[in-house]
Parts: structure tokens; C-alpha cells; sequence
């Protein structure tokens, strides 16, 4: 189970056994079925996942009662609310369970913990930020530049495993556009290919 984090760890940085080790004695094994709430809007976040298998959505409800879904997070993904970890305020998001899930958790005090007797991984985690916020600064770029149709492109160009996994209504929530929109940009889309 602990192989796959392991990796992701040693992409960032060398470590030796025993640094993995501690590693992997601090994180939290859990299987959690799909359709899961594994934060609500209002709680605080007392975890930080990394995805082992299956698939989970980050997702506010706007003002006019609609899902928006920030992030999908499928294996080799993080995924929590990180300022409610961080700060230890209230939640905004919702992380739900899309697929079931293998997940590796940390919560704030095994991750100090971590920390402090591997320091090291200091760098992994500043890594990973970076890793989100690219992704983050990206997708924004892309909600306010671009057509419905060149967003969707770009989804299924950056993530081609997705549409098969998640069901459509979601990617339109993701997309910023309405499930009837979406399923006139795939049919335009499906006809230009013929």
C-alpha cells in the first residue's frame, strides 16, 4: 500500500528506509466507500489525503445553490481543504467520495510529527503545494480565457482518464457551464470527427 506514496515521495527528493519508515507509520490507512463525505462545508479539516486508488471531488455551493467542483483527485493526488488544515478555521468545501477510495492520511499532528523527525520532508510538501497551485493558477487562467469548447479540450487533454470515471454533470460543474452546454459542445465536437 505504502509503495506508490513512497514513489511519490522519492520523485522530490532521495530518501533512506528508515526516513520512509517514519513515513509510513504516521500516515492513517483508510478505505472509504464511494459517496462519502470526508469533509462538509463548516468543519474543519483534520486531514490531508493522498489518493491510493479511486476518485473524490472538492466542491463549494455558490450563491445560487450550484455545486462548483475546484478539484478532482485521482490516484498519486492530494486532496483535503488546506487553509481549514492549516488554520484550523471552518471549511468551505465539500470532499466527497466519487469512486471508493484507498486513501493515506495525515492529520495535523502526525504531519508536525513527521516534520519534525524528517524534516526532509519539508520540501516534498512545499513541492506539492506547487504542484496545486500550478494547477490551480492554471485552471483559473482557463475559466476566465477561454471558450466552453476550448475548456473542455483542455480537460480531456489534461486529464483523459476522468471522463469515463466521473459522470458528466460533474465535469460541467467543474467547467463552469451548465450539463445541457456541455452536451452541445460534445456533440459539435462529435461532429467535426466524422
Amino acid at each position: 500500500m505504502y509503495e506508490q506514496i513512497n514513489r511519490y515521495a522519492t520523485r522530490c527528493l532521495p530518501f533512506t528506509n528508515e526516513e520512509l519508515q517514519i513515513f509510513n507509520s504516521l500516515l492513517e490507512p483508510r478505505h472509504v466507500p464511494k459517496k462519502t463525505f470526508l469533509l462538509q462545508e463548516g468543519e474543519i479539516c483534520n486531514f490531508e489525503a493522498y489518493v491510493v486508488k479511486g476518485c473524490i471531488r472538492n466542491y463549494y455551493i455558490d450563491e445560487n445553490g450550484f455545486e462548483v467542483i475546484l478539484q478532482f483527485a485521482t490516484e498519486d493526488w492530494w486532496t483535503g481543504d488546506i487553509a481549514s488544515f492549516y488554520e484550523q478555521k471552518p471549511s468551505r468545501l465539500f470532499v466527497e467520495t466519487i469512486e471508493d477510495c484507498d486513501l493515506l492520511l495525515f492529520n495535523p499532528q502526525t504531519k508536525e510529527e513527521l516534520l519534525t523527525r524528517v524534516p526532509k520532508f519539508e520540501r516534498v510538501f512545499r513541492l506539492m503545494v506547487q504542484r496545486s497551485l500550478a494547477a490551480t493558477i492554471n485552471r483559473l487562467i482557463n475559466t476566465i480565457s477561454k471558450t466552453a469548447q476550448e475548456k473542455y479540450l483542455d480537460f480531456i487533454e489534461r486529464y483523459p482518464h476522468l471522463p469515463q470515471r466521473v459522470p458528466q454533470h460533474y465535469i460541467a460543474a467543474y467547467l463552469g457551464i451548465s450539463p445541457e452546454f456541455l452536451s452541445k459542445v460534445r456533440a459539435r465536437l462529435a461532429k467535426k470527427q466524422e
